[in-house]
Formats: structure tokens, sequence, C-alpha cells
């Protein structure tokens, strides 16, 4: 039975006895316990990133980057190792977890670009004698608040461009698969990052709500569920903080009849099963634009079929459980909801094969396999509502106009995909759609870390985009100076407002 605990000014650090279980999600055994912090815990940490925060501004931007480096090289070393924390807590298999500490990584090789990416501009003699120039520089102790689904690629948006414009960082990790932080941690200490600069609250609303409150914290990074996104930006832009909370999604594809359908329904089954669809850039929803939707829902049932259902430490599976109980029963639901709302099961995700068991619903552990409906009805709550579980929809449309308009008129504005040879309908719906990520033949657009990750409408709460230029830029401020220097006959006083001359 393990025991997950804080890391605050480069110490493990107990908390004050409250704690929550952790939970192996093949088995629905306990396998642990994590602190949960207190309000002290957290102003603990938050005091330790303020007291480092004026010496790691000061260092140079050189000395920034070879800790940089050096925490992307001891990453890298222990990808391995992260991946199978994760498999452990979250649940997801091996190979996937793999894949989001490596899609973290790149945000690390971004920011070893800090000295190019903090470049002011110049320029000289914009009035007689008097130069301007501007620079950016760190807000000062910053947090980020992360979801269970990528323990690791989430923080690493976040952490790494923060920590190299010269914030001090403090991360609040979900509760349900805390242990790759701790991990982050020891690899930033290793790294050569000074006590203080990282430091790990493990909690759950009290946490939040201190971090959200708390006056020395200057900005707050979330990624979560659409309605607590809301509450993260009203809360914290309330106490003064700069924010930026993403939120849910509804991801639909678009499938022309012109599409290669083998193409996409090996799309639909990787964007809508992978992870065990708990992931924000899933694709839950297909657009069928007739008269494909027969030969494709064949298609896309044929590949689900020969897909293995099994624990995340085993090399043979491709999908495993999910997070939680609670989770599992509530994406469920929405089977029985689908048939009452018209939709035709296809695939019942209920009566899958779990490697080393029977049925999904009758092994122990958080198990729904890949369920594929058909027929969903346009508007109903399973086309709209955000499941988050390996649920997969197919809406029948008639045309291109009514599939695009089916997008646009969702809440939510996260990710989207068409699929289709023509490339004039590809640049019209690229036009068109009001999403922030789009993809093109391609079912998970999510964007590389030279690029900035984020959505429209409900999907994000904020003015700025997770990393690329705009983390940057979210993880600083802007300074003009203005700058003159003559000679002593600087021409006596003038009460005139001063112009370009």
């Amino acid at each position: 039975m393990k025991s997950v605990n804080h890391w605050i000014n480069g110490a493990r650090v107990d908390g004050d006895g409250r704690t929550s279980e952790l939970f192996n999600p093949a088995t629905g055994e306990v396998s642990g316990s994590v602190a949960l912090a207190s309000v002290a815990d957290v102003d603990a940490a938050v005091a330790a990133a303020s007291a480092a925060f004026p010496g790691w501004r000061d260092t140079s931007l050189v000395r920034r980057a070879h800790v940089l480096f050096r925490f992307r090289e001891l990453v890298y070393a222990h990808r391995d190792e992260m991946a199978a924390l994760i498999s452990a807590e979250h649940g997801k298999v091996h190979s996937d977890a793999l894949g989001e500490v490596s899609r973290g990584i790149e945000v690390v090789e971004f920011a070893c670009g800090i000295p190019h990416l903090l470049k002011g501009g110049f320029s000289e003699g914009v009035s007689t004698q008097v130069d301007s120039y501007s620079i950016r520089q760190p807000l000062g102790v910053v947090a980020g608040i992360t979801p269970f689904n990528f323990p690791a690629m989430v923080p690493m948006w976040m952490y790494p461009i923060a920590i190299a414009c010269g914030n001090t960082f403090v991360l609040k990790p979900s509760e349900k698969d805390p242990s790759a932080s701790l991990l982050m941690a020891r690899l930033w200490q290793e790294a050569g990052l000074p006590d203080g600069v990282f430091n790990v609250v493990q909690g759950d609303k009290v946490a939040v709500d201190r971090l959200l409150e708390h006056p020395d914290v200057r900005g707050v990074s979330f990624v979560g569920s659409t309605p607590i996104a809301r509450y993260v930006y009203e809360t914290g832009s309330a106490h003064g903080k700069r924010v930026q909370a993403l939120g849910g999604a509804k991801n639909h594809m678009l499938v022309l009849p012109d599409a290669d359908l083998d193409l996409v329904a090996d799309s639909a089954v990787s964007a809508g099963f992978g992870s065990a669809g708990e992931r924000c850039m899933a694709i839950s929803v297909v657009l069928a634009v007739e008269p494909v939707a027969d030969e494709l829902v064949r298609k896309i049932a044929e590949r689900v079929e020969q897909l293995t259902i099994g624990p995340g430490d085993d090399p043979d599976s491709q999908m495993g459980p999910l997070v939680t109980r609670a989770h599992r029963d509530k994406v469920a639901s929405y089977l029985d909801l689908a048939v009452e709302e018209g939709a035709k099961v296809v695939i019942d995700g209920r009566e899958t094969a779990v490697r080393g068991g029977g049925t999904a619903a009758a092994t122990p552990g958080f198990w729904l396999g890949p369920t594929l409906l058909d027929q969903v009805p346009a508007g109903s709550r399973v086309h709209v509502e955000e499941i988050f579980g390996p649920v997969l929809s197919v809406v029948r449309v008639e045309s291109y106009e009514e599939g695009l308009e089916l997008i646009n008129g969702s809440e939510f504005g996260n990710g989207t995909a068409i699929f289709t040879n023509d490339g004039g309908a590809a640049r019209r719906f690229q036009n068109e759609v009001e999403v922030g990520m789009i993809g093109i033949n391609v079912p998970i657009p999510v964007p590389m870390a030279f690029y900035s990750f984020g959505g429209w409408k409900s999907s994000l709460f904020g003015d700025t985009h997770m990393h690329g230029t705009e983390g940057v830029h979210f993880y600083t401020q802007g300074k003009v100076v203005t700058s003159r220097w003559l000679d002593p006959s600087h021409g006596g006083v003038n009460l005139g407002f001063p112009t370009n001359k």
C-alpha cells in the first residue's frame, strides 16, 4: 500500500493527515492513499514558491535553458517508469501512457528555446535621441490544476514554459492518479532546479479554492470539465489572477461520401476508444453524410470486435478500464439512455470480454468495453452531452451543411475533424467550423508544442491557449521602456503632452 504525499521546497511533506484512497482500476482494489492538502499545506507551498521566485527570476536565460535540457533528458530516461505509474492509477495501457509522456516531452523541448522565445523588440530613434524597447518578465508564483486523464502530459503543457519564463510553480494534480507528479518533482531536483521553484500539493476542492484565492498566486492554469473550468475562471479572476481554464468537449468527425471509409473506420476507432475515450480530444460523434452510414458502421464494428481489452500492464491490451467505479457507472448509464432516445446499440461495451476475466460488467474493476451506437438522434442527450468514455455515436446527416450546423450548434468547440478527398470541401470546413482545433483526415488534431492548444466556446475560459507562444505570453507580462541618453542641454521644463519629433 503506497502513500502519496506533497512536495514542498524540495522535500516530501506528509500533510495534516487527511487522505483519500487510491485504486487499481483494473481490479477495483485499493492500492494506497493520497494526502489531501489543507489550507496550511497550500500556504506552505506558495510560501516556498514565493521565497524561491526572486532568485529564479534573476537566473539567466541560458542557465534556465540548461536546467530544462537536463530535465528533458531525465524525463526521457524515466519515461517507462512514469508510464507504469500512470497505468497503475489511471488504467490506460502502457503504450498509451508512454505516448502521453512523449507528447509532454515535446513541450519541454519547446521550452528549452526560452532564450529565443523571450526576445523583445527594439526601435531606435522613435523620437530625437529616444529609443523604445519591449521586454517580457515572469508573473511570480503560478499554479496548475490538472485532470486525471493525462497526469503527465497536461501538467507538462504548463510548468516547463512557466518555469522557463522565470516563474515558480505549484502543481495540484488529480487525486485519482497523483504519483506521476512526485516523479516529476524528483526529476526537476535532479536536473538542478532550485528548491521551491516546483512544488506539488495533492488534494481536492480545499486545495483548489486556496490556490484560487491566495493573494501571492498570480496566475492559474486549469484543464478539466466545463462546469469546473467556469468556476476556476470566475473565482480566480475575481481574486485578480490571470486564468486560462480549458473545459470539456464533444468532438465531431464529419465524414463526406467521397472519404476513404477504411481510413475513416480506423481513425474513428482509434480516436474514439484510445485511453477508453477519456480524452478531451476523443472523437465521440461521427457525422456520416449519407449514403455511407451503413457501410461505415459495418467497418467500425468489424474493427471494434477485434480490439483487446485488458489491464494496462498487459502488453497485449489495447484499451484498459475507466478511472473510477463512479465514472464507469455514469458512462454505462448512457447506453440505456441511448435506447430510450431511439438509438441502436450496435456493440454493447458491457458485454465485451476482458482479458483474464469475463464480460466487462462481470469482471472486478472499472470496466466498460468499446460501445458503438448508430442512428443516434441529433440533439439527443447522448449526442450533445460529454460522456467522456468509450462510447462512439453515429449520427446520420443528409449533407455537409447539416453536419456543419450540428458542429457549430454544440456548446463545445474543442476539436473536430473532416474526412474527405475534396480539397475545396476541406478548405471550406476549416473556414466555416466554429472550433479551435481542426483535423483534415486527422482524427485527433492535437497541435505540436510550438503551436497552441485550446478550444472555443465552453471549451475555453480566458483569452489564452496553452503551450506554444501563447503559453509564453500567459506566463509573462510585458513592459515597454522609453529611454533617452543625451547631453545636459535637455531643453528645460515643458508641461505640454510629449510628442514625437
